[in-house]
C-alpha cells in the first residue's frame, strides 16, 4: 500500500513510518516542514501528488495546558487542519485514519467509555480534537477515527521517560493516584493501525493497551520493570497524591478507561495488556 503519515516526526508518527517501511509499504512521512496541514491548497497538492491508498493523520496540537489560552492555535491545527487533510484525502480517494483521544469524554465516568457513548470534552484540547472528529466524519467517506490514551514510545518525550529520569534524581516523587486510564505503547498502536487500514471496516475505534491503572500504579510498574530489565536503581520515594495537589490549567479526565467494543465487533485481535507493552518498550530502550 501507499500510505501518507502526517505528524511523522512525533512519537507515534515515527514508529508508524518505521513499521510501514519494514512491512514493505510505500510511505511518505510529512511533518510540519513537508506539509503545513493548516494550508488547504498544500494538503491537496501533496496528498494528491502522492496518491496514497491511506492517510494516517497523527499531526495534532497536543500541548493540553497551552491550548487553554492559545485557543485559536488548537482549533487551527486540530479542527481546520484535520478538515484540510480530510478534504485532500477524499479528493485523492484515500482512506483516512484520524488519531483522536480519551479527552473527548468528560472523564467523570465509572465504567469504560465505548465508541458510541456521548462525548463531552472539558478542555480546549479535547473540544478541538472532537471538532476534528466531526469534520472527518462529515467530509470523508472512508474514515477510521481511532481514540487512544496515555501514549508513550521510543521517540519524543513522555511520562515513562520522565519517570525513569526523575526516579533516579529526586528524593521524593509524588504521582497522581486518582486518575485512571490505559497506557498505550506506540508500537502496539501502530501495529493495530496497520491492520486497520488494510480493511474497509470504517468507523470509530478505541485503541489502547488493555487493562488500566492510575498514574501512581503506572509509575510503580515502570520502576519495578526498569530495575529488572535495565538494572536501574531508583532513589526516589514514591508517594500517591491527589489531582488537587498539582493544579493545571486544563482539567484532566479522572477516568479515561476505554471499552474496545469496535475492535471486538469487527473481529480484530484486541491489543495486549499495558504491562506487556511497557516491558517491550523498556527492552527497546535497552
Amino acid at each position: 500500500m501507499k500510505v501518507l503519515v502526517t505528524g511523522s516526526a512525533g512519537q507515534l508518527g515515527q514508529d508508524l513510518v518505521l513499521l510501514l517501511q519494514a512491512q514493505g509499504h510505500e510511505v511518505l512521512g510529512c511533518d510540519r516542514q513537508e506539509m503545513d496541514i493548516t494550508d488547504l491548497d498544500q494538503c491537496v497538492e501533496i496528498i494528491g501528488g502522492f496518491a496514497p491508498d491511506a492517510v494516517i493523520h497523527c499531526a495534532a496540537h497536543t500541548a493540553v495546558d497551552v491550548a487553554e489560552t492559545d485557543i485559536d492555535a488548537a482549533y487551527l491545527i486540530n479542527a481546520t487542519g484535520s478538515r484540510n487533510v480530510a478534504l485532500a484525502a477524499e479528493k485523492a480517494g484515500a482512506k483516512l485514519v484520524y488519531i483522536s483521544t480519551d479527552y473527548v469524554f468528560d472523564g467523570m465516568g465509572t465504567q469504560p467509555y465505548h465508541e458510541y457513548d456521548n462525548t463531552d470534552p472539558q478542555s480546549i484540547y479535547g473540544k478541538s480534537k472532537r471538532a476534528g472528529e466531526v469534520l472527518v466524519q462529515s467530509l470523508s467517506s472512508k474514515f477510521f477515527i481511532v481514540r487512544t490514551s496515555w501514549v508513550y514510545g521510543k521517540y519524543g518525550n513522555n511520562f515513562v521517560k520522565t519517570m525513569l529520569k526523575l526516579g533516579q534524581e529526586k528524593p521524593l516523587l509524588q504521582v497522581v493516584d486518582d486518575q485512571k486510564g490505559s497506557p498505550t505503547y506506540t508500537v502496539d498502536l501502530a501495529n493495530f493501525l496497520l491492520e486497520l487500514i488494510q480493511t474497509e471496516k470504517y468507523g470509530v475505534y478505541h485503541a489502547s493497551n488493555t487493562e488500566f491503572c492510575t498514574w501512581y500504579e503506572f509509575t510503580q510498574a515502570i520502576f519495578a520493570e526498569a530495575e529488572d530489565i535495565l538494572g536501574l536503581k531508583f532513589t526516589a520515594k514514591l508517594e500517591p497524591c491527589a489531582t488537587e495537589q498539582f493544579p493545571r490549567p486544563a482539567p484532566r479526565p479522572r477516568y479515561s478507561v476505554m471499552e474496545h467494543l469496535s475492535i471486538r465487533t469487527n473481529g480484530f485481535q484486541d491489543i495486549r495488556p499495558w504491562r506487556e507493552g511497557l516491558r517491550d518498550f523498556l527492552l527497546e530502550l535497552k
